[in-house]
Formats: C-alpha cells, structure tokens, sequence
C-alpha cells in the first residue's frame, strides 16, 4: 500500500470501496503543524467531484489501472464498440463512461481508456479535435446581435457556437473538455 505523497494526477485511488480518480492535487506544508496532500477527486461510478485532504505519509490504496489506447468502431444503441490497438480485442463501453466525450467521437478516432478489472472506468480525449461543420446558417456581415457567434452543427451533431463568417463546409478545431470552438482549420 502507498501513502498520500505518492498521489498524482490521473492517479486512481480506492476510498470506501468506491474509485476516484485525482483530479488535482497539492502538497502543502505549513509553518505549524503537519504536511499534507490536498486533493479534488472525482468519483469514476458517480462523476461526482469532491476535495478530500490526507495527511502526509498516510496509507492510500491505489486500485490497478490499465490505460491503452483504442478505436472508436461504432455505436450501437447506448454503448460504444472499442477495438484495442495491439491485440484488436474488442470491449463495449457503456455511454455512461463515454458521457460528454460522445459528442466529439468520429469512426475510427482514437483514445485511451482506462479499465479496471475489466470494467471500462473513463475516456481520455485529445484536448482538441479536428471536426468538420454540416450546417449552419450563413452569417450577414455587420450582424452582430448575437455578439458575432451563430450555432453550427458537426459532423458528429453537436452543435457549437462559431464566428460569423464560418461557413458550412469548414473544418473546425473543437475543444474536447469544454466544447468550445478554437478556430478553422485548413487542409
């Protein structure tokens, strides 16, 4: 068993039976008193994100997590069909797991998973991708009602707020943790 300083990012931690995954983490030692590691976590069944603080050499179970990368295939109904890079196996993961990384995800993308005992626990996107726009209304110059930005639908139906002047067509740069737009990108 490793203790509270060995914590990290992306670190997968068991508390209370339940895993949480490290979102951040500082250690702290004040001018009185003991050290300690300041956490936020976020839990990998619930996704609820929580601070949690252990002291300094305290014992922390770390659960085994096996990330490698995958394929996105296909969806079928509520779940995503993965192919594994190096063994070509494939596992389904549940659109619980995928959430909001659903909207970005094209055939043949690929991410990483983490997976514990089998059990797919989370989606690690690219920060950004490359996606292209299948509709949206053509800007009029000088409109600036709606503060420049008018909605755009992706190839994968998320829709996001662009300038004006982009047009359907376009390859655009999204990205993946807030679903913002970043720019056009030429070929």
């Amino acid at each position: 068993m490793l203790t509270s300083n060995d914590i990290k990012n992306g670190s997968v931690i068991s508390l209370d039976g339940q895993l949480w995954n490290v979102q951040e983490f500082q250690h702290v030692k004040p001018g009185k008193g003991g050290a300690f590691v300041r956490t936020k976590i976020k839990n990998l069944t619930s996704g609820k994100t929580i601070d949690k603080t252990f002291n300094a050499g305290a014992k922390v179970e770390f659960a085994t997590v096996d990330r490698s990368d995958y394929q996105f295939l296909y969806r079928d109904g509520d779940e995503f069909v993965f192919m594994d890079n190096t063994t070509f196996d494939q596992i389904i993961v549940p659109e619980s797991v995928v959430g909001d990384a659903a909207n970005y995800l094209l055939e043949n993308e690929t991410v990483t998973i983490a997976i514990s005992d089998g059990t797919p626990l989370y989606l690690d996107m690219p920060a950004s991708v490359v996606l292209e726009i299948t509709y949206t209304e053509p800007g009029l110059q000088g409109d600036r009602s709606s503060a420049g930005t008018k909605p755009a639908t992706l190839e994968t139906g998320y829709v996001v707020q662009v300038p004006l002047f982009v047009e359907q067509g376009t390859k655009v740069k999204v990205d993946t943790r807030n679903g913002e737009y970043q720019g056009r990108v030429t070929d």
